[in-house]
């Protein structure tokens, strides 16, 4: 639970949510290619180690036969018979080399042989034994072949299992830390904006709430002003109201003035 809640250290803005949003197409790709990728692997290294178990299978049989065959030349051939052939061996006839296969990215080492030169061996077992010398030789050069076979079977069988695991952490990460640290980022940041877009529509509407009650008072007051001024044009209309003129004929008495 405490990794779900995890988040990164931004600024909520706009541009930070782009991106963000680009940051997590990218792990999204890179995940469905990782994925892709080990499981290419795993297709490719449960193949080799099904080649890796058959060649064991028949690495017994092959090397008990060369044995077989071994023993054979030396009773047919006499003991001494090795020290004959080493000295027609100057240089060794079968070799290894070795080459990288490109399997989803990763590099596999290759192990093959090939022949180089001819052993000059026409004279060993001329005495006696020489059929059983020659068919000695074959067998072990078989049980060589399946040994370079089986050599760059396990090498390859282990590049690749370090291969898988790497690629299955990456893969491991980007799905169970590095997109959803990324999606609660953008959820964060998404609540934010929308908090800071509430807060704008609540200012908004107060600022017109007030602007509003400010047109009503401004259009009270000039109605009101509108209707003195009628009223005081209509006064001046119809003139001084005979009532309210002094009568100079009247009997009463003005007060004295005194100086």
């Amino acid at each position: 639970m405490a990794g779900q809640n995890q988040r990164l250290t931004v600024v909520p803005t706009v541009t930070m949510l782009g991106v963000m949003k680009a940051r997590l197409i990218g792990a999204t790709r890179g995940h469905a290619l990782l994925k892709k990728k080990s499981d290419a692997l795993t297709v490719q290294f449960r193949q080799i180690l099904k080649n890796i178990v058959s060649a064991k299978e028949s690495m017994g049989d092959i090397m008990k036969t060369s044995s077989f065959a071994l023993t054979e030349a030396k009773y047919v051939a006499g003991e001494n018979i090795k020290h004959t052939v080493l000295e027609n061996v100057h240089n060794a006839s079968l070799k290894v080399r070795s080459r990288t296969e490109n399997v989803a990215g990763v590099k596999l080492p290759k192990f093959e042989y090939f022949t180089e030169g001819e052993t000059k061996n026409d004279l060993t077992g001329l005495a006696r034994g020489g059929q059983q010398v020659q068919l000695c030789k074959a067998a072990y050069v078989k049980a060589i072949e399946v040994l370079v076979e089986l050599a760059s079977l396990q090498t390859s069988f282990l590049t690749l299992d370090e291969a898988i695991k790497t690629t299955n952490r990456r893969v491991n990460a980007l799905e169970n830390v590095v997109k959803p640290r990324i999606e609660n980022t953008i959820s964060y940041i998404k609540g934010e904006l929308d908090e800071l877009e509430r807060e704008d529509f609540f200012r908004l509407k107060k600022i017109q709430g007030y602007k509003r009650r400010e047109m009503e008072r401004t259009l009270a007051a000039s109605k009101m002003f509108a209707e003195d001024q009628e009223a005081e044009k209509v006064s001046l209309q119809k003139g001084i109201s005979m009532n309210a003129a002094h009568n100079l004929l009247s009997a009463a008495k003005d007060e004295d003035i005194v100086f």
